[in-house]
C-alpha cells in the first residue's frame, strides 16, 4: 500500500509544486490512517492539503484495490519533521534531530543531536563532545525536532 501511494503522491505533488516529505500507513484505535506529508518552500496552506487530500483520494480509489477501510490524512511535516530519505540528512545538516534505531549503538537505540550529514550511507550526528555513526539501515525512525522551515533568503 505505501509503496504504490507513494508512487501516486509523488507525481500529483511534483505537479503541484509540492514535496511529498513521507508516508505512513499504520493502524489507530480510530481505525487504519493513510497519513501523507507534505511540504514546499515557504510551507503548505490548509488548501494545499485539500487540493492533495482530494486528488489523492480519487486515484487512490481508482489504482489500488482490496485495500479496505482507511482514512486519508494530509498535513504539513510540522516542527518534528521526518527525515525519511537519504538526501533528507544533508539537507538539514545542523538541525537538531532525534533517531531512534534498531538495534543499541554503543549501548543505546535513542539518540538525538545535530545532524552533520551523511557519507557512505552513514548518519553523523554531533551527541554532546561526540560523533555518533549510524548506519542508514540501522535507522528505525529519525526526525526534526523543533524545526521551524528552511530560511526563506
Amino acid at each position: 500500500m505505501v509503496a504504490q501511494t507513494k508512487r501516486i503522491a509523488q507525481r500529483l505533488c511534483e505537479a503541484e509544486g509540492m514535496e511529498l516529505v513521507h508516508i505512513e500507513f499504520q493502524r489507530e484505535p480510530g481505525g487504519r490512517i493513510l497519513r501523507l506529508y507534505i511540504d514546499r518552500p515557504g510551507g503548505v496552506t490548509l488548501n494545499d492539503c485539500v487540493t492533495i487530500s482530494r486528488q489523492m483520494g480519487d486515484l487512490l480509489d481508482v489504482n489500488i484495490e482490496n485495500v479496505g477501510p482507511y482514512n486519508l490524512e494530509v498535513s504539513s511535516p510540522g516542527t518534528d519533521r521526518p527525515l525519511s530519505q537519504e538526501i533528507d540528512y544533508d539537507r538539514f545538516k545542523g538541525n537538531m534531530a532525534s533517531i531512534k534505531t534498531i538495534k543499541p549503538i554503543g549501548g543505546q537505540k535513542n539518540f538525538k543531536g545535530v545532524l552533520s550529514g551523511i557519507s557512505g550511507g552513514v548518519v553523523s550526528l554531533l551527541v554532546g563532545d561526540g560523533t555518533v555513526a549510524i548506519p542508514l539501515q540501522e535507522i528505525a525512525r529519525a526526525r526534526l525536532v523543533d524545526y521551524h522551515g528552511e530560511s526563506q533568503c
